[in-house]
């Protein structure tokens, strides 16, 4: 028998409604000394009927394209909202260098922090604050004293950044968060694409150069570099624009680049779980050919998605029966009970 497109949607958001509930209950064990707590956040878009989008994206949508056959540079086809994803996991601290991080090359640098016991969450229907929280909750829950070292690794986002240091501040705890590397690298080659030409090798020399420098604790001087070798060039506002752009990066981000410290104290500094999570938990699935989600179907997706990702599936089924008989039978007798 098949079943039918409305009666499969209909059983998902059903399965789906006690997942808030399943984590809520604290991990229990011991755990090693010195292990970190770590926390990521990202977005993902996902493609929406129109009744899905939100406000923002539903006006730019009406108003329509500029062009009748293509996009604009910049311009939007507002058919997407974004998933917000939130990641935790534990890890072992490994302590580097930043020649470790970038080695010469030819030379392979020793590996990174491992990612243990992930647990991932998504939702199209949640902002960004609110999934951070999520974030924090499933941290609390693995670690409820604030005993352990939190580290939350973003992107660079605002608003994940306000998010986050609100959270924080809210429940009390100490988190030290870092800016994911590879951004900053992407924000370095738009400032070598202002000194050397297309190709170029000295490009990347260059900027392995400057990522050195500012895993080392010194992105104030690399951004005060750059915007003095564009200046002494002589370049006009356009040449100069990836260089602005990266200086401007360094200097905004600023707090948040503390790679140093990082180092030393053996943490993560790249995104790469969350990263992860965006392609196998949203875009593998959602982002099919063709595919146009409406709201409820994706966050029941996202979820059921996120418990299988988690290894928590079977587990929550058990737990998702106990709560349907709960709520369809044990709750119409006395004291909650089923007579014999």
């Amino acid at each position: 028998m098949r079943v039918g497109k409305r009666q499969l949607v209909e059983l998902a958001r059903s399965v789906a409604v006690d997942v808030a509930g399943f984590y809520t209950a604290p991990v229990c064990g011991p755990v090693p000394d010195g292990l970190l707590l770590v926390l990521q956040f990202d977005g993902k878009g996902v493609v929406m009927r129109p009744e899905g989008l939100r406000p923002a994206t539903a006006k730019a949508a009406a108003a329509g394209r500029k062009l009748a056959t293509r996009l604009s540079p910049g311009e939007k086809n507002g058919r997407k909202r974004m998933a917000e994803l939130a990641a935790v996991h534990d890890v072992v601290p490994v302590v580097r260098t930043p020649a470790d991080v970038l080695p010469p090359p030819g030379v392979t640098g020793p590996d990174g922090p491992k990612a243990t016991g992930k647990w991932v969450t998504a939702s199209v229907v949640d902002d960004i604050a609110t999934v951070v929280a999520a974030g924090f909750d499933e941290a609390e829950r693995r670690d409820p004293t604030h005993a352990r070292t939190w580290i939350v690794l973003v992107d660079g986002n605002n608003t994940q950044l306000d998010a986050v240091t609100a959270e924080a501040a809210h429940r009390g705890v100490v988190v030290h968060i870092v800016v994911d590397l590879i951004h900053v690298l992407e924000y370095l080659w738009k400032a070598a694409w202002s000194f050397f030409t297309t190709g170029d090798p000295d490009a990347e020399a260059w900027v392995t150069d400057k990522a050195r420098k500012v895993l080392e604790g010194r992105a104030g001087q690399v951004a005060t570099g750059i915007r003095r070798r564009a200046t002494y060039n002589g370049y006009n506002q356009a040449e100069r624009k990836g260089a602005d752009t990266c200086a401007d990066y360094l200097d905004a981000k600023a707090p948040w680049l503390d790679y140093a410290t990082a180092l030393v104290g053996g943490w993560p500094i790249a995104t790469g779980v969350i990263e992860g999570a965006c392609r196998h938990l949203v875009k593998d699935r959602m982002d099919i050919t063709g595919a146009r989600w409406g709201l409820d179907g994706a966050e029941s997706v996202l979820l059921l998605r996120a418990l299988v990702t988690n290894g928590d599936f079977d587990d929550y089924w058990k737990y998702h029966i106990a709560q349907e008989q709960h709520r369809n039978h044990r709750n119409q007798y006395a004291d909650n009970r089923i007579p014999p």
